[in-house]
């Protein structure tokens, strides 16, 4: 057969699936919109195959009076077909940030989003927007993180720890914050900010360019772990600082730094409140900072004087159990009150000063922007909607008068906003991939077009709530699946934890679970407590004792089987990450339901898992060892149960992953080896806890299905 025969075949789902990185790619995202509403700048690849993003401008009164798109910057051209050269510090950023394309993958811009600078293959670069030109700067490096002053006249880096400066015109390059040594940066995010935080960023610009906000962070203290390729026993291990639960994180501290590179230091009781979660400087008031306890209860909003570096307490947040943080939050409203989102009465609100504008009804996600006359916030349906919204997100515009929704029809929708245009973006069920509409005072003016593959198969999901606890559920039959053809083996595809929802109303999410039904089975995905959306109660209800979350996927499971035809005698389950630790909890302490469990990436011990999310479900181990015993897989008294059925266990693992490290599948392996259970590991060498690479992401696919009919005794 000849190679042009070959390539005649249709694509199958698991390796168009791989090579579009989950139909990410071609996908327009990273909107930024001009505040006279003029341009919208994004990031997009040219296909839904090419992982090498571009920066892009719609300008929307183009040259006929109509939206013109033009390309800003292409890494092709900038780099002159070389290959992109990435160093360690941006391979640690990206995977922080999941982030597994290529090319310009963020911009930052100034206030007028007239100047763009990006990193790429380490090297610095500036894009007039207005003009359309794109240069590169010389500047020592590899550059990370770079961001030009709001007035457009310097562009700010880190390269090396070092903070550095030079004007937008590559003249005048200078450090203003240089490291002290090997542990020590300035202007990046330590780790547990960036993996766990939500905040990526070590730096920050005064609205007038004449000053920054540096983050030091200094790591002597953490723990260092060594992460080797045992396929390649040539290579050095990688030395992680990882802060594992109950051990020190970095020290941080936050200076304000002016150009001159004259410091003053922000003070705050450290000891006290060592994390420090948000940074929030806008000609709206004092720079902002939120600073919270290790043990995640309390935290406090403080106005920082840049003159002398004290803070003042503006707000306290106390909770019992934990704090959440959200995106967008503390910031500053024009009128100088504080805008924040809380836990109170039994709901997440909107809080504006000290009134709440939200209430029951509405379970706030995130701010997304501030305006004179109101907020626009993302929020799901609260536990007091009128009607049940399963898997739904929608944008409001929030005010004193009330709330009203910006967002249209069932989906998932989030939005970017300058002035009066803004750029809605909605994801649907019943519609492959998601679509930007640029709206102006409310009505559309433009679509940003989107050259994302069409997926090769249709998910045919049905969104509901299971049980007693109206537990969030999507369940997904075979395609050709028919009344009268009995029923079917059953797969929970759940991750089941905290700030991992999985059941959501729209249609790409769910396009794996779809094929894993088109090969026989009935797919289950749950959102049980401890999982987004639903209601602070909800999400908190795991302190402590994270088996509500399996729990909850039994639960659902029965009461789904009343109404699809669910053969309750092969049940298997598979997850990632949290949903790994799920399926191996599974087969192990209900093999009574359970019959067989991929586990990927499984959190098998939380001592080994990190500070600041850890904790916040268990506390610290040295207080509660008994906590984390009752948690782990390690430990697990369903090892040491004989008289229970050994069910098949796969455990796939990246031998690179640095943030669920091998030793946890090392560890759970060698505890059931010694317990006489049987299982098989699959060690992925050179693969993260992303799996990028093309052909490991499709061949995973394929190996479970097949371990997954060997296991439950079905048909080859």
């Amino acid at each position: 057969m000849t190679s042009r025969q070959q390539r005649s075949f249709p694509l199958s789902f698991p390796r168009q699936y791989a090579r579009t990185q989950r139909f990410t790619l071609g996908v327009p995202r990273a909107f930024t919109v001009s505040p006279d509403g003029e341009r919208v700048v994004f990031l997009r690849s040219a296909s839904g195959t090419d992982r090498s993003h571009a920066l892009w401008v719609l300008d929307l009164e183009g040259r006929e009076g109509e939206p013109e798109e033009r390309l800003a910057a292409d890494p092709e051209t900038l780099l002159a077909g070389a290959a992109e050269e990435l160093s360690a510090e941006e391979r640690a950023r990206r995977e922080r940030s999941r982030e597994g394309s290529g090319g310009i993958v963020a911009y930052a811009v100034d206030s007028a989003v007239e100047l763009a600078a990006f990193a790429l293959s380490g090297r610095l670069f500036a894009a007039e927007l207005r003009a359309g030109t794109a240069r590169e700067l010389e500047v020592p490096g590899p550059v990370i993180d770079p961001r030009p002053s709001p007035d457009g006249r310097h562009v700010a880096y880190v390269a090396k720890g070092a903070l550095r400066v030079t004007g937008a015109d590559g003249e005048g390059d200078r450090a203003l914050a240089e490291p002290e040594d090997a542990h020590t940066t300035y202007g990046l995010a330590e780790f547990v900010a960036a993996e766990e935080m939500g905040r990526s960023r070590g730096y920050w610009w005064s609205p007038d360019s004449e000053r920054l906000l540096v983050a030091r962070a200094h790591d002597r203290a953490v723990r260092r772990w060594w992460i080797s390729d045992p396929a390649h026993p040539d290579r050095e291990p990688q030395v992680v600082a990882y802060p594992a639960a109950g051990t020190p994180n970095a020290d941080v501290w936050l200076y304000v730094v002016d150009l001159a590179g004259e410091r003053t230091e922000v003070t705050w009781d450290r000891e006290r409140y060592p994390y420090l979660a948000r940074v929030h400087w806008s000609a709206d008031g004092a720079p902002l900072i939120l600073v919270q306890a290790r043990d995640q209860r309390t935290q406090l909003h403080l106005a920082v004087d840049t003159t002398t570096g004290a803070t003042r307490t503006v707000h306290v947040d106390e909770d019992p159990v934990w704090l959440e943080l959200l995106p967008g939050v503390p910031a500053w409203a024009p009128d100088g009150r504080l805008v924040r989102i809380a836990d109170e009465g039994g709901a997440r609100v909107l809080a504006v000063g000290d009134r709440a504008l939200t209430g029951g009804a509405l379970h706030l996600r995130s701010v997304l922007d501030i305006g004179e006359n109101d907020v626009l916030v993302a929020a799901s349906a609260g536990e007091e909607a009128a009607e049940p919204e399963t898997g739904e997100i929608h944008v409001y515009r929030v005010n004193e008068l009330g709330v009203e929704r910006v967002s249209e029809g069932v989906g998932v929708h989030s939005a970017v906003r300058g002035g009066a245009v803004t750029v809605l973006s909605s994801a649907r069920p019943d519609t492959p991939g998601s679509v930007a509409r640029v709206l102006r005072d409310g009505e559309q003016v433009a679509v940003i077009a989107s050259h994302a593959e069409t997926p090769v198969l249709s998910a045919r999901v049905r969104l509901l709530e299971g049980g007693a606890r109206r537990i969030p559920c999507a369940v997904l039959l075979p395609s050709g699946y028919g009344e009268g053809d009995g029923l079917l083996p059953v797969l929970m595809d759940p991750y089941g934890g905290p700030h991992g929802q999985r059941v959501v109303a729209a249609h790409n999410p769910h396009l794996t679970s779809q094929w894993f039904a088109d090969q026989g089975f009935a797919v289950i995905v749950a959102d049980g407590r401890g999982a987004p959306g639903r209601s602070p109660a909800w999400e908190k209800a795991i302190r402590d004792d994270l088996t509500p979350t399996l729990d909850d996927q039994i639960e659902a499971l029965h009461a789904l089987a009343k109404d699809f035809p669910l053969d309750l005698g092969r049940v298997a389950i598979r997850g990632w990450s949290y949903g790994g630790y799920l399926a191996a909890l599974g087969v192990l302490r209900r093999p009574d339901v359970f019959h067989a469990a991929i586990a990927g990436a499984p959190v098998t011990d939380f001592r080994l898992y990190d500070t600041h999310y850890t904790e916040r479900y268990l506390g610290m181990p040295q207080d509660g060892p008994e906590v984390y015993a009752a948690n782990s897989l390690v430990t697990d008294d369903g090892l040491s149960a004989p008289e229970d059925p050994a069910r098949p266990l796969m455990i796939i693992h990246g031998l690179a992953d640095d943030n669920v490290v091998m030793a946890h599948t090392l560890r759970l392996s060698s505890a059931l080896l010694a317990a006489g259970r049987p299982h098989e590991v699959l060690p992925l060498t050179g693969v993260t806890h992303m799996t990028p690479q093309e052909q490991v992401a499709e061949n995973l696919l394929l190996l479970q299905v097949e371990f997954l009919r060997r296991s439950l005794g079905l048909a080859p």
